[in-house]
């Protein structure tokens, strides 16, 4: 290891490094591409620092004068590239490297100038890199390594393109270095195409994932979500604290609300301008701000000291993003938690998430206002001033008090004093911890009634039909099958004799003859059509339309094609009866979208909304269209035709007419 990088370690604190730092900084890797997986929080920045060094540096211990960039790191977001900018900033500042940053949302201007004074190191987001290459603002020819972070989140975001003209613009002797979280197969084909016997680098890390961060998975009642966020920051009360939402929307509303009860939060989300948000992560740093409200964008590679708390107010869509979450706490050692507000709606999808992203989590009910209470106590009682010796500044005051008041009135009004500075947590209605499982039916018996799908057979409308004549309660009845001519019912064998009774010896329940079956109908492995709803009663289709929760693809309510309700089922299409006049008309064959004139010769119909010539050059249409109802054409031509075949049958029409009547005032005016 160079000098003076040794001496930046050291002066920053560092005693040990951790295994992904020492697994890139091996001497057999020097000068070697490698794909490195692992985890967020891990170190890696300064990980991919220490392997570039001897690149960067050669032989001796410092950089020469900053000319054209030696070193290109690329970060998906511009708050990681301001982060890792931040990071090798101290780790090669004993070294006397120039650092300069390409990223979206900053005057281009300002970075142009940068460039033009030289750097050694380039720190940029892909979009922005590009156009400075495009713009002739930046040259590559002298670029020695090519860093590309978080390269899954990268292809995700759709920078492939940019990434791709950015590496080919690069010379082709460099030291290529992709670092991710994972290594799924895009990322393994950019580095087969961009990278030459590139070495595969993970971490022990790498098998468990997030072993610093404890895992809660909520569960509340619909209403309660929010609730739920307000308790949960209540009861952690972690020095930093972001919350995760997947719109900014919602980012908004979390705000507001979180800012109404007193809570010193800032917002992250892609609507806001570059300085506002690196003012929002400032008061967060400095303690001005204690919680963020962010989306996965605006957040994804934020390093804050004291993130201890992530809550996922907001289910994400991957096992992936929910991982990039989380990995903003438990970092570098540090313990932190992480909370999944669990509604029942996406309780499935929660287990599913944790299950892919191979993660134990607790599952419970969110804190509730007792809950936040106790902790609270706890955390008064522990607090170092009980402790502490009384100042002699204090002690004049101290007796003033004790003097004044009594023991009880002094403890009562520190308690209100204690709590007067924090935000009451909310009451929470009850939510299951866990579904709670089904009951067995237990022994029954199986009844055929006569009629099935053809006729109409529902379970909705069998259910209450046989409760009602066989005095039975929907507990007592099991499976509904509706088959296409038949249907058959599951009734406990403990309630078959008072249905017997009931029903009467001729089996007969409102016109629907009834037999007994001496074994459960061989149905076949046909999904359960028209039935299949135990217990409950509740039909899964009508007719042959899937409803409820089934899904030929799998459970389905977390978003898009989400099955329809059950109270609010298709109705079947039908055909819309003819009329009696539509009935009566003789049918009339199409023409082809031709219409007759007034001498009967077929010409093609006028275009919509062309009218007739108004018979002056230049004129406008009358906007009377031909082919209307009742009309039958234009009038015949007025005046002498150029035409002999023409006149010919203008003399021949005239002559047929007979003479012309003379016009008085009793025939009106000649039209």
């Amino acid at each position: 290891m160079k000098k003076t990088i040794a001496d930046a370690l050291a002066a920053k604190g560092y005693d040990k490094l951790t295994p992904v730092q020492e697994a890139v900084s091996d001497p057999v890797l020097t000068g070697a591409d490698m794909l490195v997986s692992a985890q967020t929080g891990s170190g890696k920045t300064v990980g991919f620092g220490l392997a570039i060094a001897p690149t960067l540096l050669g032989d001796g211990d410092g950089f020469e004068r900053a000319s054209t960039p030696l070193a290109l790191i690329i970060a998906p977001t511009r708050e990681l590239a301001m982060q890792v900018k931040r990071e090798l900033a101290w780790l090669y500042g004993p070294a006397g490297a120039v650092m300069a940053s390409c990223v979206g949302g900053m005057d281009m201007r300002d970075e142009r100038r940068a460039l033009d004074r030289g750097a050694h190191i380039v720190v940029a987001t892909p979009g922005r890199l590009r156009d400075h290459i495009m713009r002739g603002s930046i040259d590559l020819s002298q670029t020695r390594a090519v860093v590309l972070d978080e390269a899954d989140e990268m292809l995700d975001l759709g920078f492939r393109e940019d990434l791709e003209f950015i590496l080919g613009e690069a010379p082709d002797e460099r030291q290529t270095l992709l670092f991710s979280a994972t290594v799924p197969k895009a990322i393994a084909n950019l580095a087969k195409s961009y990278q030459k016997d590139a070495v595969r680098v993970s971490t022990k890390a790498e098998t468990s994932q997030h072993a610093d961060i404890e895992y809660h998975a909520m569960a509340v009642s619909p209403r309660d979500g929010e609730n739920a966020i307000i308790n949960v920051l209540r009861y952690y009360e972690a020095p930093n604290a972001i919350v995760f939402c997947n719109t900014r929307a919602m980012v908004n509303r979390i705000t507001t609300r979180l800012s109404n009860r007193g809570f010193s939060v800032v917002a992250l989300s892609g609507e806001l301008s570059q300085n506002e948000r690196t003012h929002a992560l400032q008061a967060m740093r400095d303690g001005r701000a204690r919680v963020c409200v962010a989306t996965d964008v605006a957040a994804r590679g934020i390093d804050l000291p004291n993130l201890d708390l992530v809550v996922h107010a907001e289910l994400p869509g991957s096992h992936e993003t929910m991982l990039h979450r989380s990995g903003r706490t438990g970092r570098a050692g540090r313990k932190g938690v992480s909370a999944l507000i669990v509604t029942p709606k996406v309780r499935k999808k929660a287990e599913r998430i944790l299950g892919m992203a191979k993660v134990q989590a607790v599952w419970g009910q969110a804190p509730s206002a007792d809950a936040v209470n106790a902790r609270d106590d706890e955390r008064m009682l522990a607090d170092p001033a009980w402790s502490e010796a009384i100042a002699e500044g204090e002690m004049e005051a101290v007796n003033g008090l004790a003097a004044q008041f009594t023991p009880e009135q002094l403890a009562a009004a520190y308690l209100r004093l204690y709590k007067a500075n924090r935000s009451a947590p909310e009451e929470l209605g009850a939510a299951d911890a866990a579904p709670k499982p089904r009951e067995e039916f237990g022994a029954s018996t199986w009844f055929s009634v006569a009629g099935g799908r053809k006729d109409g057979a529902e379970p909705r409308r069998l259910l209450p039909m046989l409760c009602k004549a066989g005095g039975l309660d929907k507990d007592d009845i099991g499976a509904i099958r509706i088959q296409q001519d038949e249907s058959y019912v599951q009734i406990r064998d403990e309630s078959v004799e008072r249905f017997l009774a009931e029903i009467g010896s001729d089996m007969n329940v409102e016109g629907a003859k009834l037999t007994k079956l001496d074994r459960a109908p061989n149905l076949g492995a046909s999904s359960p059509r028209g039935g299949g709803a135990p217990r409950g009663g509740k039909p899964a289709y009508k007719g042959s339309k899937p409803k409820g929760d089934w899904h030929p693809a799998g459970p389905k309510g977390e978003g898009k094609g989400a099955a329809r309700r059950e109270d609010a089922p298709r109705k079947p299409r039908t055909k819309k009866p003819r009329s009696d006049e539509q009935a009566a008309a003789p049918y009339r064959a199409p023409r082809e979208n031709l219409t007759e004139t007034h001498e009967g010769a077929v010409k093609p119909r006028s275009p919509k909304g062309a009218g007739k010539p108004s018979g002056k050059p230049g004129g406008k249409p009358s906007g009377k269209p031909y082919g209307k109802s009742g009309h039958k054409g234009p009038p015949p031509p007025k005046g002498k035709s150029n035409s002999k075949k023409n006149q010919a049958r203008n003399a021949a029409a005239k002559a047929e007419a007979g003479p012309r009547k003379p016009r008085t005032k009793s025939n009106g005016p000649k039209r």
